[in-house]
């Protein structure tokens, strides 16, 4: 990417409950709600797969440098809640399983994951920075 800090996604509905987001690349993902009636990832569910999918990237950077992992899986989870602050996710969590081959450069990627998971998390991450740190959304409407 540039150097330009803004980040962009537009998202068109295509039918009812279903949605199609397309990055200024022109990479898309199809999504939709839950009543929708189709297998599309919800919303909240693109934002944990953003957490796990940013993490596991910084985290895949830093192990494969030094192997190549036999396994490699993140998982993340959280509660969908209702309460006097809205609707909301709590209790987030992200688990790594990662496996790595017997040996020298598998045992130099395994003594690195600790330190890699926790700078992802710390300062690299910058989904579940945003999210831990919280970002004011702005919402307005054009063209009416």
């Amino acid at each position: 990417m540039s150097d330009n800090p803004q980040r962009l996604v537009t998202v068109d509905r295509t039918g009812p409950g279903r949605f199609i987001a397309t990055n200024a690349r022109g990479g898309t993902v199809e999504f939709g709600t839950a009543n929708g009636g189709g297998t599309e990832f919800t919303p909240v569910e693109l934002l944990l797969a953003a957490i796990g999918g940013c993490t596991a990237a910084d985290v895949d950077v830093a192990t494969t440098r030094h192997a190549e992992p036999d396994g490699f899986t993140v998982t993340v989870t959280g509660n969908k809640v209702s309460d006097d602050l809205g609707n909301r996710m709590t209790d987030l969590a992200v688990t790594f399983s990662v496996t790595f081959p017997e040996g020298e450069a598998g045992d130099r990627a395994r003594a690195i994951l600790p330190r890699a998971v926790t700078v992802s998390h710390d300062r690299l991450c910058t989904v579940s920075r945003t999210v831990e740190t919280g970002t004011p959304v702005t919402a307005t409407i054009k063209d009416v």
